[in-house]
């Protein structure tokens, strides 16, 4: 007899799985690694560009140059280094850039001091014109308690050292003024201008001379404070001259109008006003 079943037949289904798929791979450690790399060599470039002088660039620059441009200075010769010494004169050929100075001395190659200028020369002619500038404030007023100046005029005197030099300020106090009329200098200006023509001959620096007024009302239809502070500077220039200072060593003479009012109201007395400034030589 045929004895047939009724129950469902039996399917069995096997996977395959794989036990180490579940972390995708570490490539992205190795551009993060690259990124925080890059990243600290920026802020490292940044630093040395804040904390190193003009000079040191130009000599890091140089020591990465691909190529060694033909001048006096060297930075070495056709070897690694050319000579015994990467701080050595005698050793080093002169044939590229970078190296010491073109005329050294054995404590500066002690020191190992490098670049193509040095600015201990330009910061020592500095710190001398700073105190020729100090003394000659001190004279001109009273600072020090000895002063050159009578105390009349003394009010009329304001000093101050700038990048440009020693400027002596003159400027008119009340009714006590430095001109009359357009360019007129009053007794007052010729002795301030004798007593800066005598201080003036202690130092060799240049000079410059400008002059301010204060503002006119805005009504006139012919605004003479151009004119005018053109005028008294060039007046105060010939008042230099007649008292010692040679004509050469008055670099720039300008009239300043009322564009630079010294005090708040532009139609102050205050802000009629000379300028003398003693110019750095560098």
């Amino acid at each position: 007899m045929d004895v047939r079943s009724n129950a469902a037949p039996v399917i069995i289904k096997r996977k395959k799985i794989i036990a180490d798929g579940g972390h995708h791979g570490g490539a992205w450690k190795v551009a993060y690694a690259d990124f925080v790399t890059a990243m600290m060599a920026f802020f490292l470039l940044m630093w040395l560009l804040n904390a190193t002088t003009e000079q040191q660039r130009k000599g890091i620059a140089d020591y990465f140059s691909p190529t060694l441009p033909v001048n006096r200075i060297s930075g070495g010769g056709d070897g690694a280094f050319g000579g015994d010494s990467v701080f050595s004169e005698e050793t080093l050929a002169q044939n590229g850039i970078g190296a010491t100075s073109t005329y050294t001395s054995d404590n500066r190659q002690a020191r190992g001091d490098q670049g193509l200028t040095s600015a201990e020369p330009a910061a020592q002619q500095r710190a001398v014109e700073d105190a020729a500038f100090a003394r000659l404030s001190d004279m001109l007023t009273a600072s020090s308690g000895e002063s050159l100046v009578p105390d009349d005029i003394l009010q009329h005197i304001r000093t101050r050292v700038t990048d440009e030099g020693l400027v002596i300020e003159l400027f008119d106090l009340g009714a006590t003024v430095l001109f009359t009329e357009r360019a007129q200098p009053t007794r007052l200006l010729e002795d301030l201008a004798a007593l800066i023509a005598r201080v003036s001959q202690l130092v060799e620096n240049d000079m410059a001379i400008a002059a301010h007024v204060s503002a006119r009302p805005v009504t006139l239809i012919d605004n003479p404070v151009w004119d005018i502070s053109s005028e008294r500077a060039n007046r105060m220039r010939m008042l230099l001259e007649e008292d010692g200072i040679a004509s050469a060593r008055v670099k720039r003479v300008t009239g300043h109008a009322d564009r630079n009012p010294a005090v708040e109201d532009p139609m102050a007395p205050r802000n009629n006003r000379l300028e003398v400034i003693l110019l750095r030589s560098a």
